[in-house]
């Protein structure tokens, strides 16, 4: 009973911290993906707009669990490579790239001491445009 009671709080804690550990991973892999899907999305369409990018990255990311991601967590640039703004449709010899960035802040579920709870994911996807 005493060992119990002293190693009880260790493996709750141990326990609680993998619990938080892998949700961080699982939200980094969402926002990943959803830079990823929102990129491909825009960069597909014979009319991409913004917001079609958006939805589709609100959408990769809300499929994971504990996540409510909005419109306000993806920003997307439209560019050649040289910083320039495209010409709709771009010339052969100029092609243009749209970037979509996504950035989520991740909470843990307990009040660690020591540790930060709180973790910024910020990703980024580029890709050539097609027409």
């Amino acid at each position: 009973m005493v060992e119990l009671a002293l190693l009880l709080p260790l493996l709750v804690f141990g326990l609680m911290g993998g619990a938080d550990l892998a949700r961080a991973f699982a939200i980094q892999l969402a926002v990943q993906n959803a830079a990823r899907a929102g990129a491909e999305a825009y960069a597909i369409n014979s009319t991409p707009t913004t917001g079609l990018a958006q939805a589709a990255a609100v959408a990769e990311m809300n499929r994971t669990p504990t996540v409510s991601a909005t419109s306000a967590n993806v920003a997307v640039a439209e560019g050649q490579s040289d910083g320039t703004s495209c010409t709709h449709p771009p010339p052969p010899s100029d092609p243009c790239f749209v970037t979509v960035t996504v950035t989520y802040t991740f909470q843990t579920i307990t009040a660690w001491p020591f540790v930060p709870n709180t973790a910024n994911f910020n990703r980024s996807t580029q890709f050539r445009m097609f027409y």
